[in-house]
């Protein structure tokens, strides 16, 4: 039984949703980096995705597969694939942040309660393949959030009831060492203007302060959310001036050398610093990639 009277407690980092306009294209350029790619997943709402998994955690690579297929907008109903149908429509990248979820159900209450979303929960199963060819269900309830500030980002959280069948430590070996989902970047004209919203969705997790901008430090990773100034010096973006959206992600990854050889060695323009490499959203189908000493 839900107990929507439950004290919040912080959301980890679950998985982030990547737009992408050709899968494989994607996924081959996702290898090149050095991630370890998962096969092809169709969705009965239209989208196709693949996979590239860490410990806890995973990036979702995501097109469209079948436009007709797209639920059209209903009261209370969350279309997952309008939504990156209409993302991809501004660009490829990063528009989705996703958090673990013990209670989908429980949290949607919780969401409503707070005036962050008043969407019905969402369940959802679909068959997914072993790395020995082997077939298993993997089973999801999700629980969407909405910043009305934010309108070009999806937030929302994921339930596993599988997750025996979904996370495997095979997948999560990656040839550019990479450990750990790190962190999200979220980039906004006003990062304050967003503070309670991502405090409530997050669960309340302790937050860093810079100047304008703030980190929140979760259970499993953390979300930046910078103004355009600290993303220029942090991450060498520019981004385009909007009230908000997702840069990119960061990942953990144990020798920046090594990172660097192969971005070097794949043609793939990237800048360095102390801390991290970075590989530019214009390099990177629209999501900056950052490599983090880890």
């Amino acid at each position: 039984m839900s107990d929507s009277t439950a004290v919040p407690s912080p959301r980890g980092l679950d998985h982030l949703v990547i737009g992408v306009r050709d899968l494989d294209a994607a996924g081959a350029f996702y290898e090149t980096l050095g991630f370890t790619v998962g096969a092809r997943n169709r969705h009965p709402w239209g989208t196709e995705n693949r996979i590239v998994q860490f410990p806890g955690a995973f990036l979702e690579l995501i097109t469209i597969g079948d436009a007709g297929a797209i639920p059209a907008p209903a009261p209370r109903q969350f279309s997952f694939g309008q939504f990156v149908r209409e993302a991809l429509e501004r660009g490829e990248g990063l528009s989705m942040l996703v958090l673990e979820s013990r209670d989908a159900k429980a949290d949607a209450t919780a969401f409503n309660a707070a005036g962050i979303g008043d969407f019905e929960p969402f369940f959802f199963e679909r068959q997914a393949k072993r790395p020995d060819g082997s077939t298993v269900r993997v089973a999801f309830s999700l629980a969407f959030a909405a910043d009305p500030l934010a309108p070009e980002c999806g937030f929302f959280v994921c339930q596993q009831h599988e997750p025996q069948n979904f996370w495997n430590p095979a997948f999560q070996q990656h040839a550019n060492g990479a450990s750990a989902l790190s962190a999200a970047i979220l980039v906004t004209d006003d990062p304050g203007q967003h503070r309670a919203f991502l405090q409530s969705f997050a669960g309340f997790p302790e937050v860093l302060d810079g100047n304008a901008d703030y980190v929140l430090t979760l259970p499993r990773g953390r979300i930046d959310v910078l103004d355009p100034e600290a993303a220029q010096a942090i991450y060498h973006a520019e981004p385009d001036p909007t009230p908000a959206r997702f840069l990119g992600f960061c990942v953990t990854v144990p020798d920046l050398d090594a990172v660097a050889a192969r971005l070097e060695g794949s043609a793939i323009s990237f800048g360095r610093g102390e801390e991290r490499i970075v590989v530019p959203a214009e390099a990177a189908l629209g999501c900056l990639i950052a490599f983090e000493q880890g």
